[in-house]
């Protein structure tokens, strides 16, 4: 047994730069989980700064000077960040007021609609399932509303914890911008000289990284705008708030797209009933969302690394356990950095000078 282990520690750990990479890893995993809290604005400001550099990039090939590129992304961040401070997110969350303090209503109307199943349906519902079923959901409901108000308020930031947060990501993102290079090349400095697979590692993970997150912001804002603008049209109530969840629904691959389906679906059953505008709101909405698998996702992130859908459910489920919606967000490019590391893991060569035969997932 000892010696099997020697020999696979040996084959994947006899480089340094394989224990460097490691070494990285287990650091990195581990300040996630400890203060992932604390380094949520560094996160936020990276991610931003990911969708700006694509801002940048494309005016510098047009001809713009760096500096004027660089004033005019950071102009349109602090345009879209007022936008959204000032202009949505209150609209937003007036909505939501009044969807809460609708929500008794709605609890109501729904349980009105399923006690009235039995009489519809008797050869397939009665009325003791139908009890159990609304014993059941009340008790479930109770509970998740007990947990996420217990939740908002353990974790609801002061608001001077707020205001350091809307004054800090403007200045990070903006340095992040500015000396982009002197920061990648002072943690290069951290690193050994000689690391060729590091280096193929990072080339491949910083094309991967800015693609998703630039391709999701733009994802966000079209299937967010589009949902808004849907909603609106046919006078559906707090078409502000269920247009602002579908677009961070796409967060979530696959998953958030059938979580978010079943409030639009009450919210619209509760106003229309079963009527024909109910039907063409939701073949409305069902099509914003087969546009957005099939039409949009494709062209958005054609460049990325095709990952098995059973492979991003799983990263979903396990990125988002350890750290909560930052993990959901970056579910694909974790995935992806674990598949891009395994393929270009140091590994000692056999007798014939080869490394071992991997399989890509």
């Amino acid at each position: 047994m000892l010696k099997v282990v020697r020999k696979w520690v040996d084959r994947y750990f006899a480089q340094e730069e394989a224990v460097i990479l490691l070494f990285l890893l287990v650091l990195s995993f581990g300040l996630i989980l400890a203060i992932g809290d604390i380094l949520a604005p560094v996160i936020a400001s990276v991610v931003i700064a990911f969708m700006m550099q694509g801002i940048i990039s494309g005016l510098e090939r047009l001809g713009v000077g760096s500096a004027v590129a660089l004033g005019l992304a950071f102009g349109t961040f602090i345009g879209g960040f007022a936008v959204l401070l000032l202009v949505v997110l209150p609209l937003a969350w007036n909505q939501l007021r009044s969807l809460l303090a609708d929500l008794p209503r709605i609890v109501d109307t729904m349980r009105d609609s399923v006690a009235v199943l039995p009489q519809r349906y008797p050869q397939f519902i009665d009325e003791a399932q139908v009890q159990d079923l609304l014993k059941t959901a009340s008790t479930e409901l109770a509970r998740i509303g007990q947990t996420l108000v217990s939740y908002s308020i353990s974790h609801l930031p002061g608001a001077i914890g707020i205001m350091i947060y809307l004054v800090i990501i403007p200045i990070l993102v903006f340095f992040m911008l500015k000396d982009r290079h002197q920061i990648m090349n002072w943690f290069a400095s951290l690193l050994p000289a000689d690391r060729p697979q590091m280096s193929r590692i990072w080339r491949e993970m910083d094309q991967q990284l800015a693609n998703y997150v630039r391709g999701k912001g733009i994802e966000i804002l079209i299937v967010g705008g589009a949902s808004v603008i849907a909603f609106m049209l046919f006078g559906m109530r707090y078409s502000l708030l269920l247009g602002f969840l579908v677009g961070l629904s796409v967060i979530i691959p696959y998953v958030g797209a059938v979580v978010v389906t079943i409030p639009v679906a009450v919210v619209a059953y509760v106003q229309w009933g079963i009527s024909p505008e109910f039907g063409y709101l939701m073949l409305c909405y069902g099509i914003i969302q087969i546009l957005d698998g099939n039409v949009l996702v494709p062209f958005l992130f054609s460049e990325a690394n095709a990952l098995h859908p059973v492979a991003i459910i799983l990263a979903v489920l396990l990125f988002s356990s350890v750290w909560g919606v930052w993990g959901a967000f970056f579910a694909i490019p974790l995935a992806t950095l674990v598949k891009a590391t395994m393929n270009a893991w140091p590994q000692r060569q056999d007798h014939d000078g080869n490394p071992p035969e991997t399989t890509v997932v």
